[in-house]
């Protein structure tokens, strides 16, 4: 079964930092591609990093290139998303998934989802 838990949102000031971890109870981080997701407000969920099982990058969307970091720690079934920098824009719900490459894009390969972090960036 598959149970993903996301944590480490919280409220920042732009320009700051955040953690965010994903833990899988299941075998689906041990196994698997993974990727972070946001949903901003009122906007779609859109895939935002990924990497590989062993931890190899494959993409960073354009709007956290430079500033975010996906990895990934097999032996404790977790992934983590290191947010630098952070802009007012990065305000959303984030999520983790294992991804499937789909045309050279990766989209999420479980429809199921946890329940997310928020983080929300303001001054």
């Amino acid at each position: 079964q598959v149970l993903l838990v996301e944590s480490g949102g919280g409220l920042v000031q732009p320009g700051g930092s955040l953690r965010l971890s994903c833990v899988d109870s299941g075998r689906t981080v041990r196994t698997s591609a993974m990727g972070w997701f946001r949903q901003a407000p009122g906007k779609e969920r859109e895939t935002i990093a990924a990497l590989t099982f062993s931890g190899k990058e494959l993409f960073y969307a354009d709007s956290v290139k430079g500033r975010f970091t996906i990895s990934r720690d097999n032996v404790k079934n977790t992934v983590y998303l290191q947010m630098n920098s952070l802009k007012p824009e990065d305000t959303g719900v984030y999520y983790c998934n294992a991804v499937i490459n789909k045309g050279g894009r990766y989209f999420n390969r479980l429809d199921a989802w946890g329940q997310g972090t928020l983080v929300a960036v303001s001054s």
